[in-house]
């Protein structure tokens, strides 16, 4: 079997906690790795997880805005289309869930 070397830097921490997991799956990290990127290959995407984000002082305070007006009503109606979203964003007398003006 051919073989390429692939060079890549990561965190040392994170190094140390996919060999610790790869042995004990009971493969080695390469395998894990390898079979990674065919997957990526096959399916041509990426999978990041939300879980893995952390957000930082400015995000935070954009979600604590957001939940604060959701709270209020002052949130647009669910559509089912793009286009009644348009037509809702369009529209001079369009109202939020609680009634108030846009």
């Amino acid at each position: 079997m051919n073989t390429a070397v692939i060079n890549f830097t990561t965190e040392p921490k994170l190094k140390l906690e996919a060999q610790r997991v790869a042995k004990k799956i009971g493969i080695p990290l390469s395998l894990a790795l390898n079979n990674y990127l065919k997957h990526l290959v096959q399916t041509k995407t990426v999978i990041f997880s939300e879980s893995q984000e952390i957000p930082n002082a400015y995000l935070k305070g954009v979600f604590k805005k957001a939940e604060e007006n959701y709270k209020k009503g002052n949130a647009s109606p669910v559509f089912k289309n793009v286009e009644d979203s348009i037509k809702w964003l369009n529209d001079p007398s369009a109202k939020y869930q609680n009634g108030d003006r846009v």
